[in-house]
């Protein structure tokens, strides 16, 4: 039988539950059509359908390069034109960047991404590029693990030498910039950086746990339960919501995605690779947007950038209602190899959602219990606030991140109660055995 882990408001423990076979899908009553037709929740779920059908629909202009595995190279920030409207916006920021700010005790007492680090200290961290010690492969290049002289684990980011573009020289010092700008709890550290010849390497903080999607997909043998997935989740929200509200000038990452969060040995988010990560548009000046080439992952891209090239925070929200929809279902947002109806993640998931069918999208590995059913519901409304065709109908950040601690709580009551009532059940169940024995 397999074990499930109750939900605490204490720092996460490894979820304890192990692989099995997917369970067979679980349905419940749906309501009628004529309930559905008028239901708003239906007629955002088809708004959503249809504008992430246009992402997939040919245009007249090109944007088949865009529609890749991965948009560009890693080192490339792409500097574009803000554009205003009547009137700015106004932002609420903090100069002290609120609760959001993590302070890190480091051993070296440095500020992050002050190190210019030297070639031979590159060369000692990672043993001359150990291939044993080679952790990861993208399209920017290759990820060592290394050890700094003071034994500080690192993440060591080494980019293509076809990527050494005399051009690209500029946007690097633009991206090491925007890093060392950012602390928090729930983003990758930034240490330092490597400029020399043709060599461009990132120094990163290294968290050992793997990537969201290799849990998503039991890589590790465990299964992330929806309690995990509900923090981790969390801790997203709030690394997106630093960048684009609590730093001195709100920033892009444009590439929200289950690889790019990383998960700690408790079970802690951070979001990493800011390698198309840019500044939004200075609305104090009544910017309302930046154009700009696009850039980001298929699957995860707003179709709205997509079609218009206007970037903005709500890009991000964009990709994180993608994530939702991913981490539910435990599906890829693109999945090639499925029926033609399930291809697409997203649109097949809100279909389901629209017809009264949500549970039977449910990650076949989660149990489907009374809890589970009630946040994965919840989840599936936010995604579709998140998920709006137009960017002024999706929430913000913020708001993503009050409403999944809501969730968060309603879930974890509903779970104590059923465990309780479980646990009552199994005392009296026991009881009456004992006396049947005596009998």
């Amino acid at each position: 039988m397999s074990l499930s882990r109750r939900p605490s408001s204490d720092v996460r423990s490894t979820p304890g539950r192990f692989c099995k076979t997917p369970a067979s899908a679980y349905s419940v009553a749906s309501s009628s059509v004529s309930e559905r037709s008028r239901n708003p929740v239906v007629i955002a779920s088809r708004s959503v359908i249809r504008a992430f059908a246009s992402c997939f629909t040919p245009s007249q202009t090109d944007t088949s390069s865009v529609m890749g595995s991965k948009i560009s190279g890693n080192f490339m920030t792409q500097h574009g034109s803000s554009h205003t409207s009547g009137r700015g916006s106004e932002r609420g920021r903090s100069s002290s960047r609120g609760s959001y700010v993590h302070s890190y005790n480091s051993t070296q007492d440095r500020e992050p991404g002050s190190i210019k680090f030297t070639m031979e200290e590159i060369s000692a961290a990672t043993r001359n590029f150990s291939p044993s010690l080679k952790i990861g492969q993208g399209g920017f290049g290759t990820v060592y693990k290394g050890r700094l002289e003071d034994g500080t684990p690192v993440a060591v980011k080494r980019a293509k030498r076809t990527l050494y573009e005399k051009h690209l020289g500029v946007e690097f010092q633009s991206e090491i910039r925007t890093l060392a700008q950012v602390e928090h709890f729930n983003l990758v550290r930034f240490y330092g950086y490597l400029e020399q010849g043709d060599e461009r390497i990132v120094v990163v903080e290294y968290v050992p746990n793997g990537t969201l999607r290799e849990h998503l997909d039991c890589m590790h043998g465990k299964i992330l339960d929806m309690a995990a997935r509900l923090d981790i989740a969390i801790d997203v929200a709030h690394a997106i919501t630093y960048l684009h509200t609590y730093t001195d000038h709100p920033i892009i990452h444009r590439d929200i995605k289950s690889s790019n969060i990383l998960l700690t040995d408790t079970f802690r988010a951070k979001v990493a690779d800011f390698g198309f990560a840019r500044l939004a548009a200075d609305t104090d000046s009544g910017a309302t947007h930046v154009s700009t080439q696009v850039k980001g992952t298929a699957g995860y891209l707003d179709p709205e950038y997509l079609r218009t090239y206007q970037l903005t925070e709500k890009s991000d929200v964009y990709s994180f209602g993608v994530l939702l929809v991913e981490m539910v279902t435990g599906r890829r947002p693109i999945e090639p190899k499925r029926e033609l109806k399930e291809r697409i993640t997203t649109i097949w998931a809100v279909k389901k959602f629209t017809k009264g069918d949500a549970t039977t999208i449910l990650d076949p590995r989660l149990e489907r219990d009374a809890a589970n059913n009630l946040a994965l519901g919840k989840i599936l409304e936010l995604a579709l606030q998140c998920l709006a065709p137009h960017r002024q109908n999706r929430s913000s950040m913020r708001r993503c991140a009050e409403i999944l601690w809501g969730i968060r709580k309603d879930y974890r009551e509903l779970f104590s109660s059923n465990f309780q009532s479980l646990s009552s059940h199994s005392q009296r169940s026991g009881s009456v055995k004992q006396e049947e024995e005596y009998q």
